[in-house]
């Protein structure tokens, strides 16, 4: 069955049933007047027979009373609709009644006694045709002496009889009823079927259902709330992130996740793409967005993936690309050297050419020992080894301090945040060399780190920046650089200082050069 038929259904039942009882309290009011009514009258047909100055001459005369009796009674039952009116002398023989052949017996009702001791009152009572409501009242002579006694009877119609009577009112009542009644119940569910799209409540469940497989299905985390902060989604792969078990849909985000930012999206009404968060160790790229319906934000929306693995994995590539360009600088370097040698052996200057050999294979060997023994990340030292080589290929002396000292990392940073922080500084620092012609061109690397903090020094003589590009160099997309693809170094070095919570300070003057200065505290 459809919704509609359904909704329409159920109305009719309800309306039907309500009429039903209402119909029994009714009937059972309706019965229960009728018995007060029919109480009332009798007493009254009661009353005013035994007040007739002519039944009670005739109570005390024996001759004719039968008949005469019975001649004045009847006329009266008729007029006053009385099933029965029985008179009784003292001994309770009947001198009336409406079968003619009952006259002159004895009546041995049970509740006859209270009557012939002067009391009136009223009785119901079962007979042979039905339940009958009597009253009994005493006949009292001009001496005031009891001479006989007046019962009046009527009786009282049956459950059928009475429906039979109200049958108009009944079917013109549960008519109307029903008909409005099912007229409302086909608006509301067709109502109630527009709002659900024209969808059955099994559609409904079913893509439900869907939905939220769908979205357990997915690799990305997403969450989302409705305007009172409850949330409305929360899939698998973000339990699997957030580390939180069972059913979570309906409760407050602040009490799944306290320090949760998904709340400032419905302030700010406004998205925020890729945005790095670290959670429970895992580095996760946001996308927080607003929920619109018909222009207004009705709840918040986060979308993040795990990029720790991509991280790691991108810095892995990093690192090869660095290997692979620092092996292209030392090949094209050590063909260089090698023509050196050869045109020293050409001109006979063997022993220049071997004092040339041992120099410069001391001063990599130096070199090499120097970040073994100073730096204890082999990523970080393969990535210095490599800048050093690829300076010299640009003309550039890169220095690195020999009191440099690199043990740890600061919490929650990691070797792959180092290496952004140090290649970024670094490349930037060749990039200031750009304009930069007759003049050495010297950068200056030092790491530091004690107990309490660790501090990276890159310090060029390039080509330096502008108040104005000082002030926009950590946002996104800014380049002094008239290039694409550029002005994400810095941020991305931004980012990370941020998330360690250190400090980052930039000291630059126009053609004299540019020294970066970041700080982590232990």
């Amino acid at each position: 069955m459809s919704i509609r038929s359904k909704i329409t259904g159920l109305i009719f039942f309800i309306v039907g049933f309500s009429l039903f009882l209402a119909g029994l309290v009714v009937m059972r009011d309706f019965v229960h007047s009728k018995e007060a009514d029919l109480r009332q009258r009798s007493l009254i047909t009661a009353r005013t027979v035994a007040e007739m100055p002519e039944i009670s001459k005739k109570i005390t005369d024996t001759k004719h009373i039968k008949i005469d009796i019975n001649k004045l009674v009847e006329p009266i039952r008729i007029i006053h609709s009385a099933d029965y009116i029985v008179v009784l002398d003292m001994n309770g023989v009947r001198l009336s009644h409406p079968v003619s052949s009952m006259i002159g017996k004895i009546s041995r009702g049970e509740d006859e006694g209270p009557a012939f001791a002067e009391h009136t009152f009223t009785t119901k009572a079962k007979g042979e045709k039905g339940t009958v409501v009597r009253s009994f009242v005493p006949i009292v002579n001009d001496q005031h002496e009891q001479v006989g006694v007046v019962i009046a009877g009527y009786i009282l119609p049956t459950f059928l009889e009475v429906l039979l009577s109200l049958k108009r009112e009944i079917f013109l009542t549960a008519g109307l009823s029903l008909l409005f009644g099912g007229w409302g119940a086909w608006l509301l569910a067709s109502h109630i079927k527009k709002q659900m799209f024209e969808l059955e409540p099994q559609e409904i469940a079913r893509l439900l259902v869907e939905r939220t497989e769908t979205f357990n299905a997915m690799h990305e985390g997403v969450i989302a709330i409705d305007t009172t902060e409850n949330i409305t989604i929360f899939n698998n792969k973000a339990k699997a992130m957030m580390g939180i078990t069972g059913d979570v849909i309906g409760r407050s985000i602040h009490e799944v996740i306290p320090d949760t930012k998904l709340p400032e999206i419905l302030q700010l009404d406004q998205p925020v793409y890729n945005k790095e968060l670290q959670v429970r160790n895992l580095n996760i790229l946001s996308n927080r967005i607003p929920i619109k319906v018909n222009y207004k934000t009705v709840g918040a929306v986060a979308i993040f993936q795990d990029q720790t693995e991509v991280k790691k994995l991108a810095e892995e590539l990093t690192g090869v690309k660095a290997f692979v360009s620092a092996l292209r600088v030392q090949n094209h370097e050590h063909m260089n050297k090698l023509h050196t040698i050869a045109g020293l052996i050409q001109l006979g200057k063997r022993e220049k050419a071997l004092e040339y050999v041992f120099n410069i294979s001391e001063e990599q060997e130096e070199l090499t020992r120097f970040l073994n023994k100073s730096i204890r990340d082999d990523s970080i030292s393969g990535l210095l080894l490599s800048k050093v080589s690829r300076g010299k290929e640009l003309g550039i002396t890169l220095t690195i301090d020999r009191h440099s000292r690199l043990d740890s990392f600061p919490p929650p940073l990691d070797h792959h945040d180092f290496v952004i922080i140090i290649g970024n500084l670094i490349e930037n620092a060749f990039d200031s060399f750009n304009t930069i012609i007759h003049r050495e061109k010297e950068i200056y690397l030092s790491i530091e780190q004690d107990e309490s903090i660790i501090s990276i020094l890159v310090e060029d003589n390039g080509c330096g920046m502008s108040e104005e590009q000082l002030d926009h160099i950590f946002k996104e997309g800014f380049s002094t650089k008239a290039k694409e693809n550029r002005g994400i170094g810095l941020h991305l070095v931004k980012q990370i200082v941020e998330k360690g919570k250190g400090k980052i300070q930039v000291d630059t003057q126009l053609e004299k050069g540019t020294t970066f200065t970041i700080t982590f505290f232990m």
